[in-house]
C-alpha cells in the first residue's frame, strides 16, 4: 500500500464514521422530538380537562364512543306519547360524566355497555312534560324540579356484546310495583341483571331511585341548581 492511498483511505474512514455518528444522533433527536410531542399532546389534553369545571354541562359523546343511546324523549316512543326534545343528545355535568365513564369501564369488563334513555333535561322540557302529565307520581313538578334538571341523573339499562338489551323485568318508564328495586317476584335472570346494574352504579358514585330500576342519581347532585341550559341541534 503506497502512502497516498493510505492517507486517502484513512481520511475516508473517519469521514464516514462522522457521517454515521451524525445520522445516529439525528435519529435519536427525531425519536426524542416525537416522544416529547406525544407527551406534550397528552399534557394538553389533560390540561384541557383540568380547565373544565365539574359543574359544566358537556356532551357525553365528546368523551366516549362506548355508550348506546336510545333517547326516548327525542321520539314519541315514551309514556307521554309525544316528542319533547328537539333533537337527541346526552348532556350532563362534567362530574356526572366522569362517574359514568368509570361505571361503563366496569360494565365493559363484564361484556356489557350502558344504554341511555335520558340524561340532562332542561327545565323548559320539564314544564312541557308537566303540562302533558301533571301527576308527581310520573313527572316531577318543575317548581321543585328533578335531578335530571340539575344534570346529575341518568335513565339507563345495559346491553350485551351483541347490542341486545338485558331483561330488567319491565320496560323503561313502567310505573308499576314491578319496576321497584325491592320487588321480588322476578325471574332469577332479571334479579341478576338488576343486581349487576345496581352494584356497579352504586360503587361508581350513584344512588338508586327506589321505584325505578333504570334511574340513577349522582351522589349529592341535588345540591346543584336547576338549569334551563339548552344544547344546539345540528
Amino acid at each position: 500500500m503506497n502512502f497516498k492511498f493510505f492517507i486517502t483511505y484513512t481520511f475516508s474512514f473517519f469521514l464516514c464514521s462522522s457521517c454515521i455518528s451524525q445520522i445516529s444522533l439525528s435519529q435519536k433527536e427525531t425519536k426524542q422530538e416525537v416522544s416529547e410531542t406525544l407527551i406534550n399532546e397528552k399534557a394538553i389534553t389533560n390540561q384541557k380537562d383540568e380547565f373544565v369545571s365539574d359543574t359544566t354541562f358537556v356532551n357525553l359523546k365528546d368523551y366516549s364512543a362506548d355508550f348506546v343511546f336510545n333517547m326516548k324523549y327525542a321520539t314519541a316512543d315514551n309514556f307521554l306519547k309525544t316528542k319533547v326534545y328537539d333533537c337527541e343528545a346526552c348532556y350532563l355535568r362534567y362530574k356526572t360524566v366522569k362517574a359514568l365513564l368509570k361505571a361503563n369501564e366496569k360494565f365493559m369488563k363484564k361484556g356489557y355497555k350502558i344504554m341511555l334513555f335520558d340524561c340532562y333535561r332542561p327545565l323548559d322540557v320539564q314544564k312541557k312534560m308537566w303540562e302533558i302529565v301533571s301527576n308527581p307520581n310520573y313527572v316531577a313538578d318543575p317548581k321543585k324540579g328533578s335531578i335530571h334538571n340539575r344534570g346529575g341523573a341518568v335513565d339507563m339499562s345495559l346491553v350485551d356484546a351483541n347490542g341486545k338489551e338485558l331483561d330488567m323485568g319491565t320496560p323503561f318508564d313502567f310505573f308499576g310495583p314491578e319496576a321497584s328495586h325491592d320487588f321480588e317476584n322476578l325471574s332469577e335472570e332479571v334479579k341478576e341483571n338488576r343486581k349487576t346494574l345496581r352494584k356497579i352504579m352504586t360503587r361508581s358514585g350513584f344512588r338508586i331511585f327506589d321505584s325505578e330500576w333504570w334511574h340513577y342519581n349522582l351522589k349529592n347532585a341535588r345540591k346543584e341548581n336547576l338549569s334551563n341550559f339548552k344544547w344546539t341541534c345540528d
